[in-house]
C-alpha cells in the first residue's frame, strides 16, 4: 500500500456512494474526509435491488462477504399485468443466472447496506467522517481545493469529490444545469410484516405489476421478516417532494382501475410517505480543476432499471482505482474515471426512462405489444440482453 499524500480527498455526501469512495481510497492508502450534512450518518428509505455488477463492486472494495450476509437472495424477476393479474414472463435469478455473471442479484435494505460501509470506514484509520459539515461551494488553485461548508468553515484536501446526490452543492458550480427535472411520476412506500402479506403473493421474486401509468413493486427483506413495498403513479406532479406522510386513500388513487388482487396489495400497507421522482439529463461535464461528481450528483436516474446505487457503486471503484493508477497526476486519473463512466451512466439514465414508459406503464395496444414482445423472451434471452449491465464492476473490464 503506498503513502497517503499530505492532503486528504474531500467528500461531499456520506450516503452510500461516498462511503464507498472513502473505503476504496482508503484501501488504495489514500486518506479521505467524507463532510455529510445531517446530525447522523444514516440511511433513509427502505429496499433497494443489487445486480450482479453490484457485487462485483462489493468484492473489489472488500466488503463482498458483509454484503452478501445480509442480502436477500431472490429467485425471479416476474413481471405481472396489473390489469389481468396474469403473468407476463419471469426472469430466472438462480443457478444458471449466477453461473453467467458470477455473483448474485439481491435484495437489501437500504439502511443494511449503508451500514456495512459505514462500519468499514470507522474500522479504517485512513477515512475520518464528520456530520453536520455540509459542502456548499467550493475554490481551488493548482494544489489544492477547499470546501466551504453551511457553518463557515473550510477544509483543504487534495481534491472534492462531489457524492451530495440530487441536488448537489457541488454539481451547481460544476456543471451549473439548474434543478433536477421532475418527471410527474410519484412513488408511495411503505413496509409490510411478512404475516400481513397475502399468503398467495409471498414470492420469493422481485415483482412488478405493471398497469397503464401506474405500477406495484414488491420483494422480502431483512430475512424475510418485511416486504418492501413501492407504488407509483404517473400523475403529472409539478414539483419534487420527498417522504412526505400521505393516508392510504391519496395512495388508492392512482390504483382504482387496476386488478383488484392487485390493488389490495396497497391495502396492507402502512405508514405511507411519498417522494415525486425527478433525474436529469446526461451530461458530459463531470469535472473542474480538482473536483470531481460521483453517483446522483453525476448522473440522477429513474428507478426502473433498479440501477442508482449500482451505479454510484462502480462509480467508487472506478474513481479509486484511477487515483491509484495516477497518483502524481489527478487531473489524467480524473479524466480516466470521467470517460470510462459517462457513457455507461447516460445508457442506464436513458433507458430507466425507457422502460418506465415501454414496460412499467403503457397501455392499451403499446401494452399488448409489450406483453407480446416480452413473453416471447427466455430467461437466456434476458441474459444476453442484459450481460453489457451485469457483466463489469467499473473498470469497464469484463467479469464473466
Amino acid at each position: 500500500m503506498r503513502k497517503s499524500p499530505s492532503l486528504p480527498v474531500l467528500i461531499a455526501g456520506g450516503g452510500i456512494g461516498g462511503l464507498a469512495t472513502a473505503l476504496g481510497l482508503a484501501n488504495k492508502g489514500i486518506r479521505s474526509i467524507v463532510l455529510e450534512k445531517a446530525a447522523a450518518l444514516g440511511e433513509i428509505g427502505a429496499g433497494i435491488q443489487l445486480g450482479p455488477n453490484a457485487f462485483h463492486a462489493f468484492d473489489y472494495l472488500g466488503v463482498g462477504e458483509a454484503a452478501r450476509n445480509m442480502a436477500v437472495y431472490i429467485d425471479q424477476l416476474r413481471l405481472m399485468d396489473a390489469l389481468t393479474a396474469e403473468e407476463i414472463t419471469h426472469i430466472d435469478l438462480r443457478e444458471a443466472f449466477r453461473t453467467r455473471f458470477g455473483n448474485p442479484y439481491a435484495v437489501v435494505h437500504r439502511g443494511d447496506l449503508h451500514g456495512v460501509f459505514l462500519k468499514a470506514c470507522q474500522a479504517h484509520e485512513l477515512v475520518e467522517l464528520r456530520v453536520n459539515s455540509e459542502v456548499i461551494d467550493y475554490d481551488q488553485d493548482g494544489s489544492s481545493v477547499r470546501a466551504r461548508l453551511a457553518s463557515g468553515d473550510k477544509m483543504t484536501g487534495s481534491l472534492l469529490v462531489g457524492a451530495d446526490g440530487l441536488w448537489s452543492n457541488v454539481r451547481k458550480r460544476v456543471v451549473g444545469d439548474g434543478a433536477p427535472r421532475v418527471s410527474g411520476h410519484t412513488t408511495y412506500r411503505s413496509v409490510i410484516p411478512t404475516e400481513q402479506m397475502p399468503d398467495d403473493l409471498r414470492w420469493n421474486a422481485a415483482t412488478l405489476w405493471a398497469g397503464p401509468k401506474c405500477h406495484i413493486v414488491h420483494y422480502p427483506l431483512s430475512g424475510w421478516k418485511v416486504f418492501n413495498l413501492v407504488v407509483t403513479y404517473h400523475n403529472d406532479a409539478p414539483e419534487p417532494v420527498a417522504g412526505k406522510p400521505v393516508d392510504e386513500r391519496e395512495v388508492l388513487q392512482g390504483f382504482e382501475h387496476i386488478h383488484e388482487r392487485a390493488r389490495n396489495i396497497i391495502l396492507h400497507g402502512k405508514n405511507w410517505r411519498l417522494w415525486v421522482l425527478c433525474d436529469r439529463d446526461p451530461v458530459e461535464t463531470w469535472t473542474d480543476g480538482r473536483v470531481v461528481l460521483l453517483g446522483d450528483a453525476a448522473h440522477p436516474m429513474m428507478q426502473y432499471f433498479a440501477q442508482g446505487a449500482c451505479m454510484a457503486l462502480e462509480d467508487a471503484v472506478c474513481l479509486s482505482h484511477m487515483l491509484d493508477a495516477y497518483p502524481q497526476d489527478y487531473a489524467q486519473a480524473l479524466e480516466r474515471y470521467r470517460l470510462q463512466r459517462v457513457a455507461r451512466t447516460a445508457t442506464v439514465q436513458l433507458q430507466s426512462r425507457a422502460i418506465g414508459e415501454h414496460i412499467y406503464h403503457p397501455a392499451g395496444a403499446h401494452a399488448l405489444a409489450r406483453n407480446a414482445i416480452m413473453r416471447a423472451k427466455s430467461s437466456e434471452d434476458y441474459y444476453n440482453h442484459l450481460a453489457w449491465l451485469y457483466g463489469g464492476n467499473g473498470l469497464g473490464m469484463p467479469i464473466a
